[in-house]
Parts: structure tokens; C-alpha cells; sequence
């Protein structure tokens, strides 16, 4: 079922600490992931600090393109639950100087609301 999740594009929630190695080169003294999620072989990863979206090119895979938000440039997100034939979840997140919002599916499994509190605990600060 994992793999059918991926090739629709539904992220699948990543072990923190095992990102903890692959990460810990572009990560800052004292940053640390809470939560990241696999789609494919791209990554969203929620520090204490920002959002990384890791964007895995080629077909080796060896050409990586990491995006860094930081809390502060998000204007506004949205969050969407499952529903009752709907099996995914669906988040949106309005970055400064972007006219769409960037948009990720999560599958049901996926806590979205728990989710949702983690970032507005760190927009609202």
C-alpha cells in the first residue's frame, strides 16, 4: 500500500531521528527535525526553525535541490482531514512572494491536526 501511496503523490511520515544523519550537514547548531514525510524519494522536513523540502532529481537520484522556508515566510496555511471517501489529507502552505500556495497530500494516517498545531505553534510565535 506504501507504494501505491507514493506514486499518487501521498506522503508517508519519516523517523525524525533517521533524517537526524542525512540532514545534519545543512542543519544549523541546535535545529532540530520534528516531524518529515517521504514522498517518493522527495522529503518535507519541519525543524524547530523551518520547513525543508528535499527535491531528489535525475534518475540516480545524486542531484538534490533543498528548499529552506523559514517559519517566518509563511503567510497563512490550510489544512484539509480525510473524509469519508476522500482518503487523503491535504495541506497548503501561502509563502511570501509566491502567488500559489505549494501543496502537499498526506495520507489517512497522517495526524494533519497535530500537524497543523506544530506549525502554528511556530508561525504564531
Amino acid at each position: 500500500m506504501s507504494f501505491i501511496n507514493h506514486l499518487f503523490g501521498n506522503a508517508t511520515e519519516v523517523n525524525a531521528d533517521e533524517l537526524q544523519k542525512e540532514f545534519g550537514d545543512i542543519l544549523i547548531e541546535g535545529e532540530n527535525i520534528e516531524t518529515a514525510f517521504r514522498i517518493f524519494r522527495d522529503k518535507w522536513v519541519f525543524t524547530d526553525k523551518r520547513l525543508i523540502m528535499l527535491d531528489v532529481q535525475g534518475v540516480t537520484g545524486s542531484k538534490r535541490e533543498y528548499r529552506s522556508i523559514p517559519y517566518r515566510s509563511i503567510n497563512q496555511f490550510s489544512v484539509e482531514t480525510s473524509g469519508t471517501f476522500d482518503d487523503d489529507s491535504e495541506m497548503k502552505l501561502w509563502i511570501k512572494g509566491m502567488h500559489e500556495p505549494l501543496k502537499k497530500e498526506f495520507k489517512r494516517s497522517v495526524n494533519v491536526k497535530l500537524l497543523q498545531k506544530m506549525l502554528a505553534t511556530h508561525i504564531l510565535k
